[in-house]
């Protein structure tokens, strides 16, 4: 398969992810991977990367479709990918257009996990995520605990409650991608390629999407 996951933080879309990449192959694309796995090799681009990130400043679009360029032209991608969280806004989705185009790659279509705002905040309030930034495993106190002394099941850890996941925090992140990532699904929707998903359940949302691929 070959999809974009479009959705609110806290939809859902690692998770989904995750799950239709060991469906068949398909492997899971994301901005911040790619960015990590480029300073962590060292590359010209990673280099050019990382000072962006350690000046506090954001990765500038040509940077990052550069990086995108790199990572949709290796091998493992020739089973299909499905990219996570990304595009982010209207100019990336015309950068991407073009750079599918120049690979002649075509897309099946594009994901958009539909998720009524208090579940949002109910899943990110309860998210607690692996202090050991090796391991980073997610956990929800409600649906997937970590251990009872609110260490990680994998690595040992203690897990915490990111910044970005207190409820003032997450009000703002929704109110940010309702003005930059949303007018993403018209973008996609006037291309012919919007299907949208309800997606409270991961499990249901994914035979959905895997339903829609086998038509």
């Amino acid at each position: 398969m070959k999809i974009i996951l479009l959705g609110a933080p806290g939809a859902g879309k690692g998770t989904v992810a995750k799950l239709l990449s060991e469906y068949d192959g398909s492997v899971q694309i994301s901005t911040g991977d790619i960015l990590r796995s480029a300073v962590k090799t060292g590359s010209e681009l990673g280099k050019k990367a990382k000072a962006y990130m350690d000046a506090g400043d954001l990765v500038p679009d040509e940077l990052i479709m550069a990086l995108m360029r790199e990572r949709l032209a290796a091998p493992d991608c020739r089973q299909g990918f499905i990219l996570d969280g990304f595009p982010r806004t209207i100019p990336q989705a015309d950068a991407l257009k073009g750079l599918l185009r120049e690979l002649r790659i075509e897309l099946d279509f594009v994901v958009s996990l539909e998720v009524p705002r208090e579940v949002i905040l109910d899943r990110l309030t309860t998210r607690r995520t692996c202090s050991n930034p090796d391991c980073q495993e997610i956990y929800n106190i409600k649906s997937n605990p970590p251990l009872p002394d609110g260490r990680c099941k994998k690595c040992g850890s203690l897990t915490i409650q990111r910044d970005d996941e207190t409820e003032a925090a997450i009000q703002y992140r929704l109110e940010t991608y309702e003005k930059k990532t949303s007018p993403l699904i018209e973008f996609y929707r006037t291309e012919g390629l919007l299907r949208q998903f309800p997606s409270v359940s991961s499990v249901e949302t994914v035979a959905a999407v895997k339903r829609q691929l086998g038509k």
